[in-house]
């Protein structure tokens, strides 16, 4: 992948198309999605495949390429790392893009610049998206890495069977374990929750009742 600076003399005309009606089934999120998140889809932490660090992430389907929530009136949650696809943070603060992106293959679609050369709309929003990354995701490590050290996170097994007669075994995902969450010192509950991690935990143990609403989702589209 080769980036190149967004500039407005040699990207004057780039226009990004909308994002792919699939998508991947499991994005990345930060904290501050945690609510938007939970009230649509289950959040799950999962490890890094290169570094092994735990990660959150949104799941939108069980399997690659499945976005079940896609033609559904819920689905109002995107999330920011889906929504800046093409589009990354340059390390003095100046946004890259990978010209060779499926955004920017079509040739339409919304222009990023406007005809005096400023930011559009679309780009602005594009550069409120980055920065929201680039501090939600260190403060989304600090929280995670407070569930590790209290010693909350647990994995979970997800074991599903469908209309079709398939049953599905989810691996490699984590979550929050209230249990022992109501074992912890007070002092230690006392300190996840003026760091506002308590509301993150509960949006992350009440999200999990979204496993069934996606498989009951999957089910319909079996039936249709």
């Amino acid at each position: 992948m080769d980036l190149e600076l967004l500039n407005a003399q040699r990207h004057a005309d780039l226009r990004q198309a909308d994002l792919a009606a699939e998508g991947p089934h499991f994005v990345q999120i930060v904290a501050a999605e945690f609510a938007a998140a939970a009230a649509t889809c289950p959040i799950f932490l999962t490890k890094n495949p290169e570094t092994g660090q735990f990660y959150a992430g949104a799941m939108f389907g069980f399997e690659p390429g499945e976005n079940l929530l896609r033609n559904d009136g819920r689905r109002a949650f995107v999330p920011l790392d889906l929504e800046r696809q093409g589009f990354f943070l340059a390390p003095d603060g100046a946004i890259a893009i990978d010209p060779g992106h499926p955004r920017f293959a079509a040739g339409r679609g919304t222009a990023l610049f406007e005809a005096d050369g400023q930011p559009s709309p679309a780009l602005r929003r594009i550069q409120h998206v980055l920065a929201q990354l680039s501090a939600g995701v260190p403060e989304t490590d600090a929280f995670i890495q407070a569930l590790v050290a209290h010693g909350l996170v647990e994995i979970v097994d997800v074991d599903l069977r469908f209309d079709d007669g398939r049953s599905l075994s989810l691996g490699g995902l984590y979550t929050v374990s209230l249990d022992a969450l109501a074992e912890l010192e007070d002092a230690a509950v006392l300190d996840l929750f003026r760091r506002g991690y308590l509301q993150l935990i509960y949006a992350m143990a009440g999200s999990l009742k979204q496993v069934s609403i996606l498989a009951q989702l999957r089910n319909e589209r079996l039936a249709a």
